[in-house]
């Protein structure tokens, strides 16, 4: 199965077991618009939990705030989102089709990197023992022809979108043959920048209200209130500030499912510094992050830095998470040392003074800025679509399995008497009642037990729990394991005990600390 046929598996799953809908489906749907169902918003509200606590909890100096949607609209004139929240978008004119020039260049960077890693399996296959992987990689003809066409290519894109040639980007596009995906085709229209940002409008009467916008970030609402914070919380530099929220971009070119769309969530952390210690600073948030997200528990090899060549006007360091999305390796996570930027944007709009006084060096400044920012819809996909799996059993049977970590998995257990007669459905009860307050769990007594099996392993609980007729004499019950689909017995008092040992984030929160190797 290709990994194209793997990612529409997934986008099916999430349907019809109810994790992720098309939103106002019954109007045919919104484009790039989507519900989280039942299933979806407990795993939703559990990765933003595992996100919060690890920031605000694990971090003494760190605490977290609620802003609100709209802002004036001078904060986004402050931030540069009015004149240059743009993409470079191009059309092609036999499919009709537009795209942002930016993602073309890079998918096509992309799949020449992949056929460098082919060359390296292959190489590796053929020589074994002896292969020496960097040796290759360096004099190998055809990899190093496509790792120069990357370099090549990118270096221009670069150079033009620093210029703001807009010719010059399209000219990388057909110098590099990338043709659209559905036509198949190079004919390409000029490239044109597009403002991302959603207007309305705020006011009872339409000839007194003023233009408003929806927030494309988050991170703005952090900066015009931390004066705010640092002074109602006494904090000390240096201290960051969260925020988990909703933002808006009117993206041309939505896609892939829930990885770009116009109504996202963001979760957000800007740490403010002294002048001088940013890149420290970066450098500890780069590798926390990362740390962060292994602790997750999904393979490190599912992860990789992509240090940014074209750095955003704000920032002079930058670098992207990246995670192994079944259509490849794509961004999950940005750090960015964002300077001094947006405080002293603020300030000149604002014209009030946004500086921190220390008082142990007795002067004031404007501190600097170390941004993480998650999109919350891209870690739920990294999280589902690596979970998701289709095995073959030793029986020749087939199940679909969702491998959730046990600690974010949208339910913990489901309570299964083995039939509902003779007092077991009681038992069954009796047992959810006291589970319940702790643990999300789901009682079913419909169809075979084996049927019900595969229905969790489904919804990816990571354990069944079975009362048959020995329970009512032995007070044990039968725990199955969804990975291993091993059972065992297990007295019902130390039930508790054992979920919360299995499915409890603090466990992975205590291993990840804060201390970063």
């Amino acid at each position: 199965m290709t990994q194209e046929e793997v990612f529409k598996n997934v986008v099916s799953h999430c349907k019809e077991y109810g994790f992720i809908f098309p939103s106002s489906e019954i109007y045919d749907g919104l484009a790039a618009v989507y519900d989280y169902g039942q299933l979806g918003a407990e795993l939703k509200n559990n990765l933003r939990q595992f996100w919060w606590k690890g920031m605000t909890q694990l971090h003494e100096n760190i605490v977290g705030i609620d802003s609100a949607i709209f802002m004036h609209p001078t904060v986004w004139k402050a931030s540069g989102h009015v004149d240059a929240f743009n993409d470079p978008l191009i059309d092609n004119k036999d499919s009709k089709k537009r795209y942002r020039a930016d993602v073309l260049i890079e998918e096509h960077a992309e799949k020449l990197r992949q056929k460098i890693e082919k060359e390296v399996e292959k190489a590796a296959k053929r020589f074994g023992d002896a292969f020496d992987q960097a040796q290759f990689v360096s004099t190998n003809p055809r990899v190093v022809g496509y790792q120069t066409e990357i370099d090549t290519m990118m270096q221009r894109f670069v150079a033009a979108m620093e210029a703001g040639n807009l010719e010059d980007v399209r000219q990388v596009i057909l110098d590099a043959e990338i043709v659209c995906p559905v036509s198949g085709t190079r004919n390409w229209t000029e490239v044109r920048q597009f403002n991302l940002m959603f207007s309305t409008e705020m006011g009872s009467v339409s000839a007194d209200a003023s233009k408003i916008y929806l927030r494309p970030e988050t991170a703005q609402g952090i900066f015009v209130n931390f004066l705010n914070v640092q002074k109602s919380g006494r904090m000390k530099i240096p201290f960051g500030i969260a925020q988990i929220g909703k933002a808006f971009r009117n993206e041309i070119i939505a896609r892939q499912f829930i990885f770009r769309m116009r109504e996202f969530e963001q979760m957000e952390m800007q740490f403010f510094c002294a002048p001088g210690t940013e890149m420290e600073w970066y450098q500890y948030w780069k590798a926390w992050r990362l740390r962060w997200h292994q602790a997750l528990g999904l393979p490190a090899e599912n992860y990789r830095y992509h240090d940014h060549e074209k750095l955003a006007h704000y920032a002079n360091a930058a670098c992207d998470i990246e995670f192994k999305f079944p259509f490849g390796f794509k961004e999950l996570e940005g750090i960015h040392s964002r300077t001094d930027f947006d405080l002293k944007a603020h300030e000149t709009y604002a014209k009030k003074k946004l500086q921190y006084f220390d008082t142990e060096k007795n002067l004031s400044y404007v501190p600097y800025v170390v941004e993480t920012s998650i999109g919350l819809d891209r870690l739920f996909l990294a999280v589902l679509s690596h979970a998701y799996q289709e095995e073959k059993l030793e029986d020749g049977s087939e199940r679909v399995v969702l491998r959730i970590p046990a600690m974010l998995a949208p339910v913990k257990a489901a309570i299964l008497p083995l039939v509902k007669k003779d007092g077991l459905p009681e038992l069954a009860r009796s047992i959810m009642n006291d589970l319940k307050f702790d643990f999300a769990c789901q009682y079913d007594e419909k169809d075979s037990i084996g049927k019900r099996y595969r229905r969790q392993d489904a919804l990816g609980t990571p354990f069944c729990i079975t009362i048959d007729h020995e329970s009512l004499n032995d007070h044990c019950v039968t725990v199955r394991h969804r990975d291993s689909m091993t059972q065992e017995r297990v007295a019902i008092a130390a039930l508790s005990g054992m979920l919360k040992e299995k499915t409890d984030m603090a466990v992975a929160l205590r291993a990840l600390g804060t201390k970063v190797d």
